[in-house]
């Protein structure tokens, strides 16, 4: 198998969870990740952004993996995983969607109230709003735009019984999008899938 069939055995694998680990949403980690993939995509994003939407929550496919459930940054997870397989323009908005939230949270009186209870419940673990000092911060940092568009996505990736298409049809994406091995990081998680 190469890298990217493990990242969909990954998927796949530990993809039947319920989304928000404690049953909160009313669909699995797997059909929110498509569901983002396929409301970027209807948003004519451009690919690298649609594999962010896909993978954004990687990071906790990959607590599962090793059993480790604990959400500890999994934005910062994520990005460690796909350090090294995919360019910045797929790594950053990963790695600054929790950091979107806080900043819609801070600048959009709106956003919070659209917010599912657990989406509200992870806000307070993720640190609340923006301050004024870290929204200048967050503008001032490479693919915020697109983070703040993946957030939104991420935000409507919820609803159950929607049609997507499946992982496979993404794979070719990312392979396209591939543009190393992958870190040591993400062999270790993939590794754990044999053990």
């Amino acid at each position: 198998m190469d890298v990217i069939d493990d990242i969909g055995l990954l998927l796949t694998l530990h993809g039947e969870r319920p989304y928000d680990g404690q049953r909160r949403e009313s669909v699995t980690e797997l059909q929110h990740a498509l569901q983002c993939a396929q409301l970027a995509e209807w948003s004519q994003a451009g690919h690298a952004l649609v594999a962010a939407a896909l993978l954004h929550d990687i990071g906790h496919f990959a607590a599962a993996a090793i059993g480790d459930d604990v959400d500890d940054e999994h934005e910062r997870r994520a990005a460690e995983l796909l350090d090294g397989l995919f360019p910045a323009a797929v790594i950053e908005p990963v790695r600054l969607h929790v950091q979107a939230k806080r900043y819609l949270v801070a600048t959009d009186a709106r956003y919070l109230a659209g917010l599912s209870s657990a989406s509200v419940h992870s806000l307070a673990v993720q640190g609340g709003a923006m301050s004024a000092d870290e929204c200048r911060r967050f503008e001032a940092t490479p693919h915020h735009e697109e983070a703040l568009a993946l957030r939104r996505w991420d935000d409507s990736a919820k609803m159950p019984g929607r049609s997507t298409p499946p992982l496979a049809y993404y794979l070719p994406l990312l392979r396209e999008l591939q543009s190393g091995s992958g870190s040591p990081v993400l062999r270790g998680v993939i590794d754990s899938l044999d053990a």
